[in-house]
Formats: structure tokens, sequence, C-alpha cells
């Protein structure tokens, strides 16, 4: 497993103990749901004023779901390894009842209904306990632009969790709680979760229902999950898919050289490796996209940016002051994008798309890094990657949007340690092989 943050303290409950094992304590009595819940709380208030992991807390509502969760259970109604499980919820997706921020000041009211996840999360047992910051509007990679203020590293709170899901990787990093819905729509889950030391999955495109989930680009966006590990992370995605994956084991494995999309830091490359090498894993070869650098994220950018301010035009003309000044440009990129760039874009996704399924042919799972770099300062946009000056948000973005694109399954496990910062790995299979994720996710984590 990788190292711990030793120096900070910055460190909850649920940081060492799995939903897995959580679960079997429930069943044996070591454990209720409402301690579970109480240790979620307890977190949350001795750690959240220094990582701004979330919005809103609902320790009311949390603790009643809890006491139902003990009483069915003890009644002999288990609805699966979830039940009683402590879950946050991205602050992008609809919890009934509740105001739903997007990040920003420029929100709806309250929520009327859950979004379909959360439906299902509650179906499966788990207990919602509150909601988390991100990056406003989910438009941006850095988690330090939002109404809320900045989400922070529990590594290293003067740096950056990573985004736009950046509290959810905060709270699950940190110990808040073990498991936490995010969103990704260009490296949004597997940014963070790399930046922040715990498991990130994107399921295929459409995989877990998105209706209830305030959209940014309705044809790149992915709902995800955080968790402690793979196990986890495989128990939520179960629980909102409604499906189990297969538990194939990948025969063949290829490097995806990162230098086809953008620069990579050495150090991470070289820290990915030996994890590979430590747990067993054989790379039958290496592959690369038939892209120049950057192109593939200059056609995420445009298709982004356009169908962005398709849902959040009356925000901008109306509302432009009240928006964060990065953000509002991004989207009035989309408003500026003439059709013929949006149309390329398209074409350019397609590419990408055969490119990625013939590679996927070939191999079963495809591995690469699933940031660049560590993470970066709070407030910091010029970066140097391996001599080379970078944007930190295109940067970030760089190795993971690709897989928004063609919508492929997408996981980023826990890989090392560089500069006393966490690294992640990121695995990317066909749809419906999304168990050789987690299998290899797990053996990495194992090694």
């Amino acid at each position: 497993m990788t190292e711990t943050a030793d120096t900070t303290g910055l460190t909850g409950f649920f940081r060492d103990h799995d939903i897995h094992s959580l679960a079997a304590d429930l069943r044996n009595g070591h454990t209720t749901s409402v301690e579970l819940v109480e240790h979620s709380l307890a977190a949350i208030a001795r750690l959240d004023p220094t990582l701004n992991a979330f919005t809103a807390v609902d320790a009311e509502g949390a603790l009643d779901a809890a006491r139902h969760a003990d009483a069915e259970l003890a009644r002999g109604h288990d609805r699966g390894v979830l039940h009683g499980i402590p879950v946050a919820v991205k602050d992008l997706v609809d919890v009934a009842g509740h105001v739903t921020t997007r990040g920003s000041v420029v929100h709806p009211g309250p929520a009327t209904a859950d979004a379909e996840c959360v439906r299902r999360l509650r179906t499966a047992g788990a207990v919602i306990v509150g909601r988390n910051v991100l990056h406003e509007f989910a438009f941006g990679a850095t988690g330090d632009r939002s109404a809320h203020g900045a989400s922070r590293n529990p590594w290293d709170p003067s740096r950056i969790s990573g985004g736009s899901s950046g509290g959810s990787a905060v709270a699950t990093a940190a110990g808040m709680v073990p498991l936490a819905v995010g969103t990704d729509t260009a490296g949004s889950v597997r940014v963070p979760a790399a930046l922040c030391g715990v498991v990130g999955f994107k399921p295929a495109y459409g995989a877990i229902p998105a209706q209830g989930v305030w959209p940014l680009a309705a044809s790149l966006d992915h709902v995800g999950v955080f968790a402690r590990t793979a196990t986890g992370a495989a128990a939520a995605y179960t629980a909102m898919a409604g499906r189990s994956p297969d538990p194939v084991r990948a025969q063949r494995v290829a490097w995806l050289d990162p230098a086809c999309l953008g620069p990579c830091d050495p150090a991470i490359i070289a820290a990915l490796s030996e994890t590979l090498r430590a747990a067993q894993i054989t790379v039958d070869g290496t592959v690369g996209l038939p892209f120049a650098a950057g192109e593939v994220f200059e056609a995420l950018s445009v298709l982004q940016s356009s169908e962005a301010y398709t849902e959040y035009s009356a925000e901008t003309e109306q509302r432009a002051s009240d928006i964060d000044p990065e953000v509002l440009g991004r989207l009035l990129r989309g408003r500026d994008t003439p059709a013929w760039q949006y149309v390329r874009a398209c074409r350019q996704r397609d590419r990408l798309r055969a490119a990625a399924d013939t590679l996927l042919t070939r191999f079963d799972v495809l591995a690469m890094p699933a940031a660049p770099t560590v993470a970066t300062e709070i407030d910091q946009r010029a970066h140097q990657i391996d001599g080379h000056a970078v944007e930190v948000r295109s940067a970030l973005l760089s190795l993971t949007c690709p897989w928004n694109l063609t919508g492929h399954p997408a996981l980023s496990v826990p890989a090392g340690v560089v500069s006393g910062l966490p690294v992640g790995l990121q695995l990317i299979s066909a749809p419906g092989n999304e168990g050789m994720l987690f299998d290899l996710a797990a053996r990495i984590e194992h090694r």
C-alpha cells in the first residue's frame, strides 16, 4: 500500500478501514452504523477546518439513517456490503431536500429528489453524511476555485487536492468517510484520486446513471467513485451501476507512453514502473496514440467548453460577476467557439475512440500515469515538467481526458510516492472488462 502522510496528523478513523472490513465488523457485532457515522462526524469536525472537504454535513439525517440501518440488520434484513456505511457526495449531485450548490453562489433551490446514483446507494443501505467541495461548476482540475474555498490535500494542505471532485477525494484520503461519489468529465475523479492517494474509478460512459447530476458537458460526464481500496470502489460501482464486474484476470497489459499526450515527470514513470514490477505485473509492450502532444486535450477543451456553455449560458450572461473569472473564461470560450471547430473535435474523438478500441483488441488493459506531476501549490497556474513549461490544468488532465472522449472505463490506484507526495497508476480497459481493472488494482495494493 502507498505510505501514509505521517507528518500532518490529518487522518480520520476510516483512513485505515476499508469497506469490506467495516461490513464484517457490522455483521459480527464489533460496531454499529451509528458508531460509524459518529466516527465520520468526529473526523469531519476535527479535520475539515483545515482540509475543507465538505460544503455541508447532515448529522441528524445521517444518524437517523444509521439507526434505521442498524434496526434492519438486527431484523436480519441485510442490503449488502454498503449497508450502514457512511458515504459523502459531491455537491453537484442532488440529495433530496438539500441545496446542490455546484461549488458556486449561483445555484438552484433545494433538490426535490435524490439523484439516481444516490437513490441506488440508499437502496444498498449506504448512509449519506454530507456533500463535498468541488471546483465551481465542476469546471477545473485544481480544486481551488469554489465558492466554498479550496479543498486541500491531506498530504500537504498547502497543495491542491486536484479537481473538480477534490473534496470527495480529500474526504476519502483523510479518512472522514470510507467512500465518496464524484463526477469525471476530463479526469475529475482520477486526478484528485492520484494526487491525494486513493482509488478513483471512472466507469464506462453511462454505466452509472447521471439523472439528478448537474451536467458540465453531457457527452463527456461520468459519475465515479472514490474508495480506500479497489474492492471498495468495486462495491460502490456494483450498487450504483446495478451490475457486478466480472471477476476476470488481465492477461495482456501494455504501457501507454504518456509522451504521446504530453510531458510527464520521469520520477513518476520510474515509480510506476517499480510498482508494476513489485506487483509482478508483466508489461507486454509499449504503445502510443496517433496524435501530437496536446492535440487530444485541445479536442477535449473545444467539446467541453462548448457543451458547458450550453448548460450555463443563462448563468454566464446574467450572473457573470458572481462566477470565478477562470471558470467564466472557460465558459465564454464555449460561447465563442465556431461550429467548425466543434465538428472537427467530434471527428478527432471518433479517431481516438477507434485507436483505443484497436489497442484494446491487442491488450486487455492499458497502463499509464494518472497525472504527470504530483500536487502543485494552491493557486499555482504555471509549472515545469521535465523541462517543459506547462499550464497546470491542461497538464493535469492530459493523461485522463482521452478516456472521457472515448468513454472507456479507467481507474487510478495509488502506486508510489514522489517527493513525499502520492502518485497514481491509471488502468484502462474495454467496457465490460472492469473486473480486470479492479483485479490489477488489488494486486498493486497488495504488492
